[in-house]
């Protein structure tokens, strides 16, 4: 049996197979990226209808390509805390709004949780932007009557082609409105967002698979027979495609964005571990937690270094960047896109100091890698409080694939941890699908890790 992977992301829409163990298979891989609307206001938005038809163009180059044959169950990677306000026919009455979007705020008079630890403890996060528990009454009044429920874009999407698409645990987690212990949407939570439970999509119960809907049925026979599994966040995708699944390892993952994070087992209705004041948690699925802290800006840093600073390229650039970071004088804070939670920082709080005539483009980008890197200790260092005792780390991402000198600051800043680097680049799809396999505990052993300096995977 072949699995194919779904990954929901902020820049692209990606399929690949991948044979059962769960590594992709050769040649198997459809991408399309995505146009994701920003501007200085803080806006972070997609277009529902053009990002379901990235994912239909996907699949069908792969049913074109013969990939999807073998296919028996369909494993999806999702970006967490993604929202769009729906009207009484299903169809958007306003944008997606992606963990980009900074613009939400609380509406004028309202307290808040009535207790503001207890209310981080149960849903692991805070009454933030980025959460629903501010964004729907946000999105309420600028969407008008039309709007009557709310989904995020997974649940859209997937509601569009399947015969039913609940919520998983993972994504209903990253709206912040979860109690992360009896598993079912918090009242006061609800409360804050003005929202009543049949407003919100319907949760997937354990073991839960869907099946393609009868028009895309016909359009893709190959997957008829394939059981669709409930989505995961894309973090904790990748923590576990990067095998780090209990708290001796923890992930450090640069893709658009960065996040370090820690997998626990916490089974629905055990109690739940302590949680670091500046952490959130969130689930993986109904066995596990994942905490952590993550950050707005990762790979687009350099994205946007590349785009700006006219940089060289490849191993000019890595040069160049050993010998700027030799005697590196400029400090960076690399916020440009603000803080995630629990920082409220907003969008453009990125900063620039100790320019000189002699600073070049390849200071600048080693200085904003370098912030991000401090960034990361610092937060690592409470995840390693919150266990008692140091963690090794594995490094993963695109971004980090295709900098070995960032791997290299990485392992330096973090020193004297033992820091290693999963080569494989489909760490969110592999770990979507282990757990669709309910492999999660499996992937402690899993290949691909290695030494920082160390090339990266033949299938890159």
């Amino acid at each position: 049996m072949d699995i194919l992977a779904l990954d929901l992301g902020t820049s692209s829409v990606r399929g690949l197979v991948l044979d059962a163990d769960a590594v992709p298979r050769p040649g198997a891989l459809a991408r399309r990226k995505v146009h994701l609307a920003t501007g200085d206001d803080g806006t972070g938005t997609l277009d529902a209808a053009t990002y379901l038809a990235c994912l239909v163009e996907c699949l069908d180059e792969l049913a074109a390509g013969g990939h999807l044959r073998r296919v028996g169950l369909v494993a999806t990677s999702a970006q967490w805390h993604s929202v769009l306000p729906l009207a009484a026919d299903g169809t958007p009455s306003g944008p997606v709004l992606t963990w980009l979007d900074t613009r939400a705020a609380p509406p004028d008079g309202d307290g808040g949780p009535a207790d503001p630890e207890d209310y981080h403890r149960r849903t692991g996060t805070w009454w933030h932007r980025c959460y629903w528990s501010v964004r729907l009454p946000w999105l309420r009044e600028r969407c008008g009557d039309r709007t009557v429920r709310f989904a995020g874009l997974a649940e859209y999407v997937l509601g569009e082609l399947l015969d039913t698409a609940p919520m998983s645990m993972s994504l209903a987690s990253g709206t912040g409105l979860l109690d992360l212990r009896d598993l079912d949407w918090d009242a006061e939570a609800c409360a804050l967002a003005g929202v009543r439970p049949d407003q919100l999509p319907p949760l997937a119960p354990p073991g839960w698979h869907g099946r393609l809907g009868p028009g895309y049925a016909r359009r893709w026979p190959q997957l008829t027979e394939a059981r669709w599994s409930a989505p995961i966040g894309d973090g904790a995708a990748s923590n576990v495609g990067s095998g780090c699944v209990d708290p001796s390892r923890a992930a450090v993952t640069i893709g658009t964005s960065a996040a370090v994070r820690m997998i626990q087992a916490v089974p629905a209705g055990a109690e739940l571990p302590p949680l670091p004041d500046e952490l959130w948690r969130y689930r993986v699925d109904h066995d596990h937690v994942v905490t952590g802290a993550a950050y707005s800006s990762g790979g687009n840093l350099f994205a946007w270094a590349d785009r700006e600073l006219r940089l060289p390229t490849g191993a000019e650039l890595e040069a160049a960047l050993h010998r700027a970071a030799a005697d590196l004088v400029v400090q960076a804070n690399p916020r440009f896109g603000g803080d995630r939670p629990p920082g409220t920082a907003p969008a453009g709080s990125g900063e620039l100091r100790g320019l000189s005539f002699g600073t070049t483009a390849v200071d600048i980008l080693a200085a904003l890698m370098a912030g991000l890197c401090r960034l990361v200790a610092d937060d690592l260092a409470q995840l390693e409080a919150g266990v008692g005792e140091p963690m090794e780390v594995v490094l993963g991402g695109g971004a980090l694939t295709a900098s070995p000198w960032w791997r290299g600051a990485f392992a330096d800043v973090l020193a004297p941890r033992t820091v290693r680097w999963q080569r494989n680049p489909e760490i969110g799809a592999t770990g979507a699908a282990l757990v669709a396999l309910g492999r999660v505990a499996e992937a402690v052993d899993i290949g691909g890790i290695g030494r920082t300096d160390e090339g990266a995977a033949p299938n890159t």
